[in-house]
């Protein structure tokens, strides 16, 4: 009886590992295509394949907030072509796969705190005159709880340089301070070890990009 049991216990714990071994591979292949989208359907797709990969593994927040990010990329993109008054719907649906993440990974994780950051953003860029004192301090405190949670996170100190370069210098933004911020972070990049293969990692081809000047 003792050895069925422990050949049953061992088959199931090779069951789990060949289950999560085929989890992180589904979720490499998808993540991997995130920061080669150049379609506003490409990133429509990566959501919805996300969200049928959250569906099945119930207990893993990191297809939520990838979901989540493909929407915001989505309405960052939209932002880029003028279509303004679509970008609430967009942050909307993101922050619904943002609960569903925080539900499973807890209220003090900088990742989906910094995406937060963004959905307000984006939100506030609708109309950024009657947004700012909304969605904009919003935006601002979801930061900050990211900073605080992970200050060394390379991410953060990207968005933080975003929101310098672009914002016009009579609201307190600059250029040249958004490019010392970009390469602030570029470093950070080059440090940082993400959590797990699958942990978010994205943006340092966006530092790379305004570092070397392209952006200009």
């Amino acid at each position: 009886m003792k050895k069925y049991l422990l050949t049953f216990a061992l088959s199931l714990m090779s069951l789990t590992s060949f289950a999560q071994t085929d989890y992180e591979k589904i979720m490499s292949d998808k993540i991997a295509k995130i920061e080669n989208c150049k379609s506003l359907d490409e990133f429509q797709t990566l959501a919805n394949d996300f969200d049928r990969i959250g569906k099945k593994e119930t207990k893993e927040w990191l297809p939520a907030y990838y979901a989540a990010f493909s929407y915001i990329q989505k309405g960052r993109m939209l932002m880029r072509d003028g279509k303004m008054s679509e970008l609430s719907t967009q942050a909307n649906i993101a922050e619904k796969y943002l609960d569903q993440a925080e539900n499973i990974a807890g209220k003090d994780n900088a990742e989906i705190h910094l995406l937060r950051k963004m959905s307000y953003s984006l939100k506030m860029m609708e109309n950024p005159t009657e947004r700012y004192m909304t969605d904009g301090m919003k935006a601002i405190e979801e930061l900050k709880k990211a900073e605080n949670l992970d200050p060394e996170n390379p991410r953060i100190a990207l968005i933080k340089a975003e929101d310098t370069y672009f914002t016009p210098e009579q609201f307190g933004g600059s250029k040249t301070k958004g490019m010392e911020q970009f390469k602030d972070a570029l470093t950070k990049f080059k440090t940082y070890v993400p959590k797990s293969k699958i942990a978010p990692n994205w943006g340092k081809a966006e530092a790379e990009y305004f570092v070397s000047g392209a952006a200009k």
